[in-house]
This record gives C-alpha cells, sequence and structure tokens, in this order.
C-alpha cells in the first residue's frame, strides 16, 4: 500500500504558520511592485541579490540548527514559504537546491567540517549549489551513472560527465554521485557522493539551450578533478541510499505541481466572473487535483522532516517514501501540463514571450518549457515503474 506511513497529522496550518504566510506575501508583493524582478514560469530563475534578500529575513535553511545558521522553525513554515515563492513565480534558483537537499543532506550525512563549512553560507544566500546526478546514459536510471572517482593521495581523482546540471554555470559547487569501487554487479554498491567546487581545475560547463536560446540546463564535465577527502559526504559506497532520500525531498514538494500555478490563476481571471459550463468543469477539476497533490505533498514533507537537529526519531529515520515522492512527481507533471492544456482550449490568444498581457507571456513560457517537467526529478517512465514494483512486486 502507499501513504500507510504517511503523517496526514498537521495538514491544517496552525497560527505561526499562517502569520508567516502574509509575511512573504506582504515581501513578494513589495518586491514586485519595486521592479527587483519579473515573474517568469517554467522554471524558476537565478537572482542572487533577490536570494540575499530571502536569506536576510531566515527564510532559507529555517528548520535548520542555529548553530549552522539556520532558524529553527518548523517544517511547515518552510512549506509556507516555498508555496508562495512558487506561486509569485520568484527567482529562487540560487538557493533552491541549497535548501531543498544540499542541505538537508548534510545534516544528515555530512560530516561537522562539511556542516560548518557550507550551511551558513547557504543559510546567508551567499553559497550555492547544483546536483550533479543524471549523465547522458543515466537519467532517470541513477545506478548507471560512470562517473568514476579514483583514491589518490589526499583524496580523490574524478572524472566523467553530469548532464541536465541546472544552473551549474552559475554555482558554486555541486553534490557528484559517481563509481569509487568497481563494479561488483551489483549496480547499487559503490557509489559515493562527493562535493566538487566548480571553478576547479578539469571542470568544464557547457550549456544546453531551450528553443528560445535561453538556458539554465548545463553539460558538466569532470577531466581528472581532484577532489580532498574531506569534501566526502556521508561514508565510502553508501551514495545510493544517500542520494535516494534526496531524491525523496526533490519529487515530492510544491514544486513539481506549482510550476504553471501563476498561469491557473491568471486563467481564472481571464474567464471572468461568469464563465460558461465548460470553463468551470475544467477549472473545477483542477482546483481539485492540486488540492489533492498539495495534501499528499504536505504529508509527505512532514513524515520526511529531519527536525532542527537532523533527526525525528528513530521510526521517522527509516521511514522510506520514495514510492510516494515518486507519486507525486508523475501525478503533478501531468497536472503541470494540463493546466497549459486548458489555458489553451479556454482562451483563444496567441502565446506570445514577450507580450505585456501576462496571461499570454505566461502561456508562452509555459509551452517553451513544458519538456522539463518530463525530465527533472525522474522520467514518467521510470516513475512508474518504481509505483508498479511497490504494488505488484518484484517481477519473478
Amino acid at each position: 500500500m502507499l501513504f500507510e506511513n504517511v503523517d496526514f497529522s498537521a495538514l491544517e496550518l496552525p497560527a505561526p504558520a499562517l502569520k508567516l504566510r502574509e509575511e512573504v506575501r506582504e515581501f513578494l508583493k513589495a518586491e514586485v511592485a519595486a521592479g527587483s524582478f519579473t515573474p517568469h514560469l517554467g522554471h524558476t530563475e537565478f537572482d542572487a541579490e533577490f536570494t540575499r534578500k530571502v536569506a536576510s529575513r531566515g527564510w532559507i535553511g529555517m528548520t535548520w540548527p542555529r548553530r549552522y545558521g539556520g532558524q529553527e522553525r518548523s517544517y511547515l513554515e518552510r512549506f509556507v514559504v516555498t508555496e508562495e515563492m512558487l506561486a509569485a513565480a520568484a527567482p529562487c534558483a540560487a538557493h533552491w537546491f541549497g535548501d531543498r537537499q544540499t542541505g538537508p543532506s548534510l545534516l544528515r550525512y555530512g560530516s561537522e567540517q562539511l556542516k560548518q563549512k557550507y550551511l551558513p553560507a547557504i543559510a546567508r544566500g551567499e553559497c550555492y549549489f547544483a546536483l550533479g546526478m543524471s549523465e547522458p546514459n543515466a537519467g532517470s536510471d541513477l545506478a548507471s551513472v560512470k562517473t568514476r572517482a579514483e583514491r589518490v593521495a589526499g583524496g580523490w581523482r574524478v572524472t566523467g560527465q553530469k548532464v541536465w546540471t541546472s544552473w551549474a554555470h552559475k554555482a558554486h559547487a555541486f553534490f557528484v554521485l559517481c563509481r569509487t569501487a568497481p563494479d561488483s554487479g551489483d549496480r547499487h554498491e559503490g557509489l559515493s557522493q562527493l562535493i566538487v567546487e566548480l571553478d576547479a581545475p578539469g571542470i568544464t560547463v557547457r550549456p544546453i539551450r531551450f528553443l528560445n536560446g535561453r538556458h539554465h540546463f548545463n553539460e558538466v564535465f569532470l577531466d581528472n578533478v581532484f577532489v580532498p577527502e574531506d569534501r566526502v559526504v556521508g561514508e565510502i559506497g553508501q551514495g545510493w541510499k544517500q542520494v535516494t532520500s534526496e531524491l525523496a525531498l526533490e519529487r515530492s514538494g510544491p514544486e513539481r505541481y506549482m510550476t504553471t500555478f501563476p498561469l491557473l490563476v491568471e486563467l481564472i481571471r481571464r474567464l471572468g466572473k461568469a464563465p460558461d459550463a465548460r470553463a468551470q468543469e475544467a477549472v473545477g477539476r483542477l482546483t481539485a487535483r492540486l488540492w489533492t497533490l498539495r495534501r499528499m505533498s504536505l504529508a509527505i514533507a512532514l513524515t520526511l522532516d529531519p527536525g532542527p537537529d537532523g533527526e525525528r526519531g528513530a521510526a521517522r529515520a527509516t521511514v522510506d517514501l520514495a514510492t510516494e515522492a515518486a507519486l507525486v512527481k508523475d501525478m503533478g507533471t501531468f497536472f503541470e501540463r494540463e493546466i497549459v492544456d486548458a489555458a489553451r482550449l479556454l482562451a483563444a490568444v496567441e502565446p506570445t514571450p514577450d507580450a505585456t498581457d501576462t496571461f499570454e507571456r505566461y502561456l508562452a513560457e509555459t509551452i517553451v518549457s513544458a519538456p522539463i517537467a518530463t525530465i527533472r526529478g525522474g522520467t514518467t517512465q521510470v516513475l512508474r515503474t518504481l509505483i508498479a514494483r511497490r504494488l505488484l512486486g518484484p517481477l519473478k
């Protein structure tokens, strides 16, 4: 069964979270009014100055221990901040991965030296991380990675290639999943995670551009890159266990179903106060699915939440919600595309990237970026294989 170990106990937001929501909305409203950023859909934009503003309010690493730059606030409060940033299409890419994945992974697996080096800088909005998981022949099938690290005096030499690495051209460092032991026949063994600085000798970053010429995806080539021993995350050979815990965080969050949410809001505005029956049915269906996905996502987040000290008790530490996260991601992918389809069906407009009309511009941006949803966080085929194995058991 799915969701049998999920915590649905706190789906009604408490007063502090509701108060914080208003604070975040006022902040974002003021930033838009001041022209500090222009909302864009399809993916969050990279804006270091905006990230520093968010950090100054304590909204990065906000659930982390204070000794690492955090605020020791609740995960419900962090969830609220994430939702509001997505609803406003705010440019959060500079801190997105560090706050969502890198930080929690370092809290759980990192050495004290790594925690002290990176976590306060992430929380201050001064250190930006990317993720080095996928490869040309190892996308969602991460166990097929070919990037290798060989032990040398004082550390490791890493050679290989990563792909779909968002914002690697602007990030300071990235987590690299690589092989540190010969293939034993079990692809999940011999994998480790290293932190690689993106300005290190031997690193080459090349853009993967969209049809409109813009880019945030990259290829990253590692040619005999030296990585000091103290940049190993967790234990050598335990990379698969570590990376799958990260994927649960990546696949189940609001960003897996709210990327096109602002387009839905603009569609409702465009339909006006008296939409026809077809429009009412479409919007009602989308709203119901949004609410369902939100409840699923929030419940998973609460269950996975390690708490400010990196732990939440032995019982929860052993809960594996990778399949539930995969389900949220799969459902979210199709939900986001259905918003785009509904907008094209219900509003007779020409989508134009540089339109002054917000709805027309949002529609153009989501059409161009639609393929991203089927790549990031795992392809539909692999996610459904994970779900099927959980429900039906392994093939005989």
